[in-house]
């Protein structure tokens, strides 16, 4: 689909969220959603904010975020997916690692994304097919070529899914013991930007939304890197997915560290 879209505007509203973030007393006005689930008036101000400047923009484009907004879209026509505040509980202790999630969603693929990590003043951007920049300078994946020679983040988004935790501990134990080391940003859209960039190798999490990961998607995407499901296949972002990103080269290794349960497809 032909999206007329000035993506500059876009990023320039994005890039004004960050007073938000300064603000001590929304940070501190917490409502719990469920265990370990939090949402602040941070999160509301900002997506109140980018939602009703962009219908402004793009009347036309459907909206699509994380605190509230969320009723049945048409998959198959254009929409803004958005996490406001990806990192919340760093928010409220003042960890200052949490980060405004953007992406666009054309009807058909992923065509733009940022994220702006409003602490490092850092903006990461991709439009399809004009590669990933970050502050305006392109970037790419790391060059590792191996596990032994990578730097993992892993993420434990499913806290209401006790069930999972000896699988995702056994999946961390395997990764740690065959790379550099682990990292744990809590934040799947930092995650996701941090591979972009070259400052991770690899990083995967089960049971994300479509806000955790569609402009990081994009992001890694025109980067060279790689970005699948568990058994490899392509993520079905619109879907509730599991993700496993890395910068292209150590991916087929990575897939095979996680098989733990023996459950990928050769």
């Amino acid at each position: 689909m032909n999206l007329q879209v000035d993506f500059d505007a876009v990023t320039d509203l994005v890039l004004q969220t960050r007073k938000f973030f300064s603000d001590e007393d929304k940070r501190g006005d917490v409502t719990v959603k469920g265990r370990a689930d939090f949402v602040t008036q941070v999160d509301f101000a900002v997506q109140c904010f980018l939602q009703k400047e962009l219908e402004k923009l793009y009347p036309e484009i459907q909206f699509l975020g994380e605190e509230g907004g969320k009723e049945a879209r048409d998959s198959q026509k254009p929409m803004w997916i958005l996490d406001p505040v990806d990192g919340t509980t760093n928010l409220i202790r003042d960890l200052q690692m949490s980060v405004v999630s953007l992406a666009l969603w054309d009807g058909e693929d992923l065509v733009f994304g940022c994220i702006y990590h409003p602490y490092r003043e850092e903006l990461c951007t991709a439009v399809r097919s004009q590669g990933t920049r970050l502050n305006g300078r392109p970037v790419s994946v790391s060059t590792a070529e191996t596990a032994a020679e990578s730097l993992f983040c892993v993420g434990t988004s499913p806290y209401e899914k006790a069930e999972y935790a000896d699988t995702a501990f056994a999946q961390m134990k395997q990764v740690f013991l065959a790379g550099l080391d682990i990292r744990r940003t809590a934040s799947a859209a930092m995650d996701h930007m941090y591979v972009a960039v070259g400052r991770i190798d690899g990083y995967f999490e089960h049971y994300l939304k479509p806000w955790d990961c569609a402009a990081g998607i994009i992001l890694v995407e025109e980067a060279g890197g790689r970005v699948t499901d568990f058994r490899g296949k392509k993520v079905n972002v619109l879907d509730c997915p599991d993700v496993v990103v890395s910068n292209g080269k150590i991916h087929n290794e990575f897939l095979k560290l996680l098989d733990v349960e023996g459950k990928r497809d050769e």
